[in-house]
């Protein structure tokens, strides 16, 4: 943990009273409005108190200004920086002797920008001296007596004129695409007298962002390698030599550690990342406070064999599935990704436990029903490939991949010619929709005209939802392959692959590409696959999470049975 000292160098001096003043703010004015504190005074924690708030309004110019004109706070999450930032925010508007403060919130996006100015407006709200002398809004509160406001900055806001900050809370750095936005915003502090504009963020992924720029300079302030007098910095990080899975660690890092952060949810983040090499760079960045790559491997295969359970293609007849198609290119690998869910549970008839009948005891709670027990079915996953045949002998005899190996054994079919014939993946959907109920096919939109035609004049699809439910054809459903639809899904089937609810056979092509994967993360800690970054093929689980897209209902709620449909009306 870093942050600036105290040392006088001179030039300037420490006021005691002001450092004082502005802690008072906080507990006689302000109370925290979330969690397990709701309700109580805002008594800022240690770190808070002396690492940011005593010295960063402390320390004096000669002419008693402050001395720190920009500030970078980075701490990792949960550690209260929204409350510590809308609490600055209010002291910059309300308490700051100020005439005429134009403080202002501003993130790459105005949603996110308006969390710390709501947390603030709740805190306005809470507090009787506040409120009475504050008009609150939607997205301003106006102080009348200093002739001050605080407010959210809209998306197009900083390319306007007549912004004149006194303060600016910037929230989430490391989300900022651009550089654009955070510099405008620091020239519209140049007419005032000791403007103040603040960094709130996390640790990044792209050192090459405004953010990692400032994050260097940061350091280097805090190392002393560059001189800035005007530029206060706190960064709480783990270092990058140190054990991550070390609760040790954790507690230098957290500063907050023990009051907003527990070390029972770092342990279960933790676990969580030992299982999962993509969920450890997301652990270490957003708890650790280290930045860390933005594609990283993403499934342990440890995990990934112990879902090896069979799969028994004719057990399966008559179910419900989902599928997934990824054509890729025509001199490449096709996937079709089928995936069963569990049968719904229902009631056991001896108890009220629901869960699929098999004959053995129940064993819940004290049941001593005899009949049947309750057993989780998992998902099953059912994948078939196609590649054309000189596309498998090149690669086989160059890039060492055993493509030829897997079309003997049957694993992948290879189609004459160097280009995939359609009409063998044509075949196979039909044979699909004969053996199973196919109740949604998802597709990616590149690529895919020709055979989604097709698919609705001759295998009788439809793209209509409607249609679908009432006339019981399978759907089509054009499934984006960026962060909003895979996010969700991809997540949803590291989960299931973690509590060992997939059940993919054990198929060595889908191994292989699952051992291939790597993902790509945005700031919020969305995920996708990214196929350009993955060592080799990825198609079938690419294919898979599209299944799972369209296949579970909390992601696809339109799938989702009423309760109606299931036990029909009942009259009371």
């Amino acid at each position: 943990m870093k942050g600036n000292g105290r040392k006088h160098n001179g030039k300037y001096y420490f006021d005691k009273e002001a450092a004082k003043r502005v802690v008072s703010f906080f507990e006689t004015f302000l109370v925290h409005i979330k969690g397990e504190m709701a309700g109580q005074p805002f008594k800022p924690l240690q770190w808070q108190r002396k690492k940011v708030l005593e010295p960063l309004f402390g320390w004096k110019r000669a002419d008693g200004t402050r001395k720190f004109r920009t500030a970078y706070i980075e701490v990792p999450s949960k550690n209260g920086k929204s409350t510590l930032a809308a609490g600055i925010a209010l002291f910059l508007t309300f308490s700051d002797f100020e005439m005429g403060a134009e403080v202002y919130s501003a993130a790459a996006e105005r949603d996110q920008a308006g969390i710390i100015f709501n947390i603030a407006k709740e805190m306005v709200e809470a507090s009787r001296a506040l409120k009475k002398r504050a008009e609150v809004f939607k997205r301003s509160i106006v102080v009348s007596r200093w002739a001050s406001s605080y407010k959210v900055l809209s998306a197009d806001a900083y390319t306007k004129h007549g912004i004149n900050a006194h303060g600016i809370i910037f929230d989430e750095l490391h989300a900022q695409p651009h550089r654009d936005l955070y510099d405008t915003l620091r020239t519209m502090t140049g007419a005032r007298r000791q403007p103040l504009m603040i960094s709130f963020t996390t640790a990044g992924f792209d050192e090459k962002t405004i953010c990692g720029e400032i994050h260097k300079y940061a350091e280097g302030v805090l190392k002393g390698t560059i001189q800035d007098e005007t530029f206060f910095a706190f960064i709480a990080k783990a270092d990058e030599k140190e054990e991550w899975t070390d609760p040790k660690v954790w507690k230098r890092a957290n500063p907050s550690l023990g009051k907003t952060i527990s070390v029972d949810f770092l342990q279960a983040e933790c676990d969580t990342a030992k299982q999962s090499p993509a969920y450890e760079n997301t652990f270490r960045r957003l708890h650790l406070n280290q930045w860390t790559k933005q594609s990283v491997r993403w499934l342990a295969m440890k995990a990934w064999d112990k879902c090896a359970f069979p799969v028994d293609s004719e057990l399966l007849a008559g179910r419900d599935c989902y599928g997934g198609l990824d054509l890729a290119t025509t001199t490449d690998i096709a996937s079709l990704v089928l995936v069963f869910p569990p049968d719904d549970e229902e009631p056991c008839g001896s108890c009220e436990h629901a869960h699929r009948y098999r004959d053995k005891p129940c064993g819940e709670g004290d049941c001593k029903c005899m009949e049947k027990v309750a057993i989780q079915e998992p998902y099953y996953v059912l994948p078939f490939f196609w590649i054309p045949e000189e596309a498998m002998r090149e690669r086989s005899r160059k890039d060492k991949v055993l493509y030829d190996v897997w079309v003997k054994q049957g694993l992948i079919t290879a189609t004459e010619g160097n280009l995939i014939d359609y009409r063998f993946i044509m075949g196979k959907i039909g044979e699909v929709k004969r053996l199973y109920n196919l109740r949604a096919l998802a597709f990616d939109r590149w690529g895919s005209q020709k055979i989604v035609t097709d698919l609705v004049e001759d295998l009788d699809f439809t793209v209509d939802l409607k249609e679908a439910k009432d006339f019981n054809k399978s759907l089509l459903v054009q499934f984006g392959q960026g962060y909003v639809s895979m996010s969700p899904p991809a997540k949803e089937f590291l989960n299931l692959i973690l509590g060992k609810r997939i059940a993919h056979g054990g198929h060595h092509v889908l191994r292989w590409m699952a051992e291939n994967v790597a993902v790509k993360q945005d700031p919020a800690g969305n995920i996708k696959p990214d196929k350009a970054k993955s060592t080799e093929k990825i198609d079938g689980i690419v294919a898979t999470i599209m299944s799972l897209g369209v296949a579970l209902p909390k992601i696809n709620p339109g799938w989702k049975k009423s309760i109606y449909e299931s036990r029909g009306v009942e009259y009371i």
